[in-house]
């Protein structure tokens, strides 16, 4: 996955941004943007019954604290944690709570205060304390990634055969094909090392590809081949998992598929070895199975010591991309090698408690994914290569978290069916690798569940659906499926999705962003962006094309404004993307969402995102669904006169017609950007890089003709071109703007 092309910089991030003074009246809350923040917070409803408690470490770095949770002034509960989190293992009552944490030690220096309620709505999620879970984990037989008393293939009953016979027979033709087709993974083919600037190029990136996809291709086929073997039995299939294992374990834990070098690597090589050993169990002699074991121990230990640096970096400093996915990986080898390497208990007991307990940095628990809908998707394949197989081994069914749920709502939203591209973020000019999505979604029993994965193209992997539990939970839904709501708020990401209708393949939809994120990690800088498409086709687009983390492209277009749909000025400067801290403190927010059968509302603010360049920077947008057409209204300020632009980018040609009307035509659809009120705007063409061999990209902004310190732009998105009358009126305290039938009011 495109995720690679961070790895290096994510495994120095801690180097780079060491820890910080920051204690002050409350010291759990840190103004470091980046140190986690203290929740639950606000007097807000828990969807999550026990909630999850994090705080930021006290500057003295204190050994342990004491978490207190009360009902008025009555002690109800009381933890002592030698982390700065905490996850309780028993639901609490229905109620309102105040929780204030103090180190240990320390017996005065109590944090402020925060208010939280658990009511019917929020899903209990009860996980038992870690000696627990190692004692169920070393009490089940092996193999622990799979279902226990699955029968072998041979002995299906008839509705098992309906569900997986497709499936095996498929991963039985793979393995066989790639048997012969795939090249053992070799050191001296990848003879590049890293530059000891840790500055990548783009042979050294080209390499880190190729060491991903050879990785990739012989760690499934080691664990596709075992896990065959373990449901028919048949030797042929255990030849080549021995063949693949041991290509594998030959390859230099330090060398250049180790952690330092390509850490995807090195996290699937030791995935793959610890499934292999926990599939063939006994057919696996005890001189190979050691070594195998040695090497997952040499490989995870990298990765292990890098999370838990300085008393466990990534729970103060959570917000790095790599490394939650590496506690995804790590949580599974370390349940799968308790009782065989002795570290396992201590990787077992940091990794998989936090990340049940955290799961996701990336949003709050409603659900969603603040770097892009594309690395929401590898999120996604992520969990379904090893959540399936944790919960086997552990009892934890992370598909049980509210924030997986609102995930698989997420992807409905963003990602439905007929979506063309992705979103909002690195990798967002790809097309979405459909199965991903309908994968994750099918592991939930709703009739949402079932009208996605109904509608959605393309076949699970193999792979993951001999994996997964039988049945499906999705193939247990009785009610008629049917899709969410047209319209949607992610608050915490501040992302809003409106469509004509969700359930309609010929839909129109609007996406728009003003997120708390910034453009940290894979976020770009499109606070108020918007993308329009009809049928799935992008009309309105985000450009530029991801080749690799950090690359000229990336740095100079591709996550900077101008290359979104949003306003930039002085010939296209924007949002703040650079730096690391930076980007996180340059945000945007919603400001406002409504939704009713007739018109959808959002708006936001990206003054922020500025860097302090603007004193406003505000957007609204409407949809009006009858009509199918957008309404944008921008305001902007600035103390220093500028000249404002209001920009917008297509995979067609932007057309100009002989009376300046503005259109964009692609794939049989349409839409008309005009200008509501002219206030003396006209239509500019500008240039971006070259795109991607195929791909066409236009670009264009509307601008004033002279400088100034205020901005307006109020502009109509006729989708379809249908020209409908459009009429401005003075009303009390702003104005009536009238779209065909449909009129909205627009306060001044």
């Amino acid at each position: 996955m495109k995720a690679a092309k961070r790895t290096l910089l994510c495994s120095v991030v801690w180097v780079l941004f060491p820890y910080t003074p920051y204690a002050y009246a409350d010291w759990a809350q840190s103004t470091d943007v980046l140190v986690v923040r203290p929740k639950p917070a606000g007097m807000e409803t828990q969807p999550q019954n026990p909630p999850s408690f994090t705080w930021a470490r006290h500057p003295t770095n204190f050994a342990s604290y004491t978490l207190e949770i009360r009902q008025g002034e009555t002690v109800v509960r009381s933890y002592t944690s030698t982390r700065n989190w905490y996850l309780p293992s028993k639901s609490l009552p229905n109620g309102n709570y105040t929780w204030r944490v103090r180190p240990t030690s320390s017996p005065t220096e109590w944090s402020t205060d925060r208010a939280f309620v658990i009511s019917a709505a929020s899903l209990p999620f009860e996980l038992a304390e870690n000696d627990v879970l190692r004692a169920t984990i070393l009490r089940k037989p092996r193999p622990r990634a799979l279902q226990l008393n699955m029968p072998l293939a041979s002995e299906w009953s008839a509705a098992i055969k309906t569900e997986r016979s497709a499936p095996l027979l498929s991963l039985t033709n793979e393995v066989v094909r790639q048997s012969t087709a795939i090249a053992y993974p070799r050191d001296s083919d990848w003879p590049l090392v890293l530059p000891s600037t840790k500055i990548v190029t783009a042979a050294f990136a080209a390499q880190m590809t190729s060491i991903r996809t050879s990785i990739n291709l012989n760690t499934r086929q080691l664990t596709a081949a075992s896990l065959l073997y373990r449901l028919t039995g048949e030797e042929r299939f255990l030849t080549e998992a021995l063949k693949r294992g041991d290509a594998l374990a030959a390859l230099n834990p330090a060398g250049p598929t180790s952690y330092l070098e390509q850490n995807q690597g090195s996290r699937a090589t030791s995935l793959a070895l610890i499934r292999a050993v926990d599939s063939l169990g006994s057919a696996l002699d005890a001189t190979r199975r050691a070594a195998w074991l040695n090497v997952v121990k040499l490989r995870v230990k990298d990765f292990y010591n890098d999370m838990s640096a300085n008393n466990g970096r990534i729970e103060n400093y959570p917000y790095e991309s790599n490394a939650h996915t590496n506690l995804f990986f790590l949580a599974l080898i370390s349940a799968l090698s308790v009782g065989d390497i002795p570290e396992a208990n201590t990787w077992f007991d940091f990794s998989v408690r936090y990340m049940a307990s955290s799961l996701m940095v990336w949003s709050g628990p409603e659900g969603g994914y603040s770097e892009g809908t594309a690395y929401a998707e590898y999120t996604a394949d992520y969990a379904l290569q090893t959540w399936p197989s944790l919960e086997q081994a552990t009892g934890i069914n992370l598909f049980a978290k509210p924030w997986s749920a609102g995930l698989a709502r997420f992807f409905m939203h963003f990602v439905p069916p007929g979506t063309k591209t992705h979103l909002f973020g690195d990798g967002q000019e790809n097309e979405p690798v459909y199965r991903f999505e309908k994968a994750f979604v099918s592991r939930f029993a709703t009739p949402q569940a079932a009208w996605y994965v109904r509608n959605m193209p393309g076949t699970e992997d193999a792979l993951s659906l001999l994996l997964a539990p039988y049945p499906l939970p999705v193939n247990t839904v009785t009610a008629t499926p049917a899709p969410p709501a047209n319209a949607a708020l992610y608050p915490s990401i501040g992302w809003v999705a409106m469509h004509s209708d969700l359930k309609n393949l010929q839909r129109t939809s609007v996406y728009f962003k003003a997120s708390p994120y910034g453009a940290i990690s894979h976020g770009h800088g499109n606070q108020n962006g918007f993308v329009l498409t009809s049928a799935g086709v992008p009309l309105i687009s985000e450009t530029g094309w991801y080749d690799w983390f950090g690359s000229p492209m990336h740095t100079s277009w591709y996550r900077q404004t101008k290359s979104a749909n949003a306003l930039t000025y002085d010939g296209g400067v924007g949002q703040v993307v650079d730096g690391y801290r930076e980007p996180f403190q340059s945000t945007g927010y919603i400001k406002a969402f409504s939704t009713t059968p007739l018109v959808d509302y959002v708006q936001g603010d990206s003054t922020l995102a500025y860097g302090g360049a603007l004193g406003s920077a505000v957007r609204q947008v409407w949809y009006l669904r009858q009509s199918d057409a957008v309404v944008v209204r921008d305001k902007a300020s600035s103390a220093t006169k500028r000249l404002f632009e209001w920009n917008f980018h297509a995979l067609a040609p932007i057309l100009v017609d002989t009376a300046g009307k503005v259109s964009i035509v692609k794939s049989g659809r349409s839409v008309c950007v005009t200008p509501i009120v002219a206030n003396g705007l006209r239509f500019e063409r500008r240039t971006g890089p070259p795109p991607q061999t195929g791909v066409i990209e236009d670009h264009g902004v509307f601008l004033s003709s002279a400088t100034s310190n205020n901005a307006e732009f109020l502009m109509l998105l006729d989708v379809g071109c249908k020209k409908p009358l459009v009429s401005v009126a003075p009303a009390a305290g702003g104005r009536n703007v009238t779209v065909g039938t449909q009129t909205i009011f627009i306060a001044d």
